[in-house]
């Protein structure tokens, strides 16, 4: 444990804003893990209505169904529901609107990751940058002669590369992880919301012919 401060004390007080950035990183990284999973999104109950819904008489069952099981798609496919009376165009658009929010509430923290990803190494090199400035200026007070005095900034340049690279990879990492798994959900919850919107026309035009 002392070896450990005195490596963080080392790398001086860049180490302070790269030791929240790993924090930050960890923290997002647990919760899209937790979080950001198929089937978690896409709940099995609410993906198989746009299969089961195939009359109007199945929409109240379907809204009781989303009621039960609340989440991004429950949200899609009631905008979609709740909009069957209106024009095919303004429908579809009432979708995709409310598709473009569910999108962004499950990309949510991921770009944090990327922003982790780029700051983190320049901290990084900030450090090295204010170590060599702190082994020039030992050089032009004392000469070169002193080791000792010359490691303090040698260790500080080294260290919070070092950090920096350490937080920065991983996090970059994550990142293009989450965003391929956040591009696949988005993608298949517009097939779904599509699937739907194709019945409820049908539906509308079966109506539209009885009456």
């Amino acid at each position: 444990m002392k070896g450990f401060l005195a490596f963080l004390v080392a790398g001086g007080p860049l180490m302070i804003p790269l030791g929240i950035c790993s924090i930050l990183a960890l923290a997002v990284i647990i919760e899209r893990f937790l979080n950001l999973r198929r089937s978690k999104i896409l709940l099995p109950e609410v993906a198989q209505l746009v299969d089961t819904i195939d009359g109007p008489g199945d929409v109240d069952l379907a809204l009781k169904i989303l009621d039960r099981n609340p989440g991004s798609l429950a949200n899609v496919i009631r905008a979609g529901l709740e909009s069957r009376h209106l024009p095919p165009e303004e429908a579809r658009e009432i979708v995709q609107d409310a598709g473009r929010r569910e999108a962004k509430e499950i990309e949510r923290g991921i770009t944090a990751l990327e922003a982790i990803a780029g700051v983190a190494p320049l901290l990084g090199l900030l450090g090295t940058v204010t170590g060599m400035i702190r082994v020039f200026r030992v050089i032009a007070l004392i000469g070169v002669g002193n080791a000792n005095a010359l490691s303090g900034g040698i260790s500080e340049a080294l260290i919070t590369t070092a950090v920096g690279l350490s937080i920065a990879i991983p996090a970059l990492v994550a990142y293009h992880f989450f965003s391929s798994r956040s591009a696949e959900i988005v993608s298949d919850m517009e097939h779904l919301a599509s699937t739907l919107l194709r019945k409820l026309r049908r539906m509308r035009g079966e109506e539209d012919r009885l009456s």
